[in-house]
């Protein structure tokens, strides 16, 4: 990794987005203008955005800062994770194999099921009379 490099990803998971940018550094993460900490108040949340630098031993090398837009917490704690996870790809050549075995660079596509027409919700329908 060369001197000042800022490797940029993108993650999106539900209908989360968010915008990764990884420097070198001394591993502080900030979200939306805010420390990570103080933006997801879940300790649930937090670990799964660290889990790529984990993975990797990595979790005091980098500065990420994050822009997240869309979603609640944990859509954005998945979407972060995954950019985090494709900015690591860019920043350090021979990770993608641990990324991939734990499964951090699938993109999760499941996403809420639309309600249809007639229906109360997306598959409930209304009770079965025989008479």
């Amino acid at each position: 990794m060369a001197a000042s490099e800022i490797y940029q990803a993108t993650g999106r998971r539900k209908t989360s987005s968010a915008r990764v940018f990884l420097t070198a550094g001394k591993g502080n993460i900030v979200v939306n203008g805010k420390p990570l900490d103080d933006y997801f108040g879940r300790e649930t949340a937090r670990m799964i955005v660290k889990q790529p630098l984990e993975a990797l031993d990595n979790l005091n090398h980098f500065d990420i800062k994050a822009t997240v837009s869309g979603g609640g917490i944990s859509g954005q704690a998945g979407a972060l994770r995954l950019g985090v996870s494709r900015a690591l790809l860019q920043a350090e050549d021979n990770c993608r194999a641990v990324l991939k075995e734990k499964g951090y660079l699938t993109r999760d596509a499941r996403k809420v099921e639309r309600k249809k027409v007639g229906l109360h919700k997306a598959r409930k329908a209304t009770q079965f009379s025989k008479r």
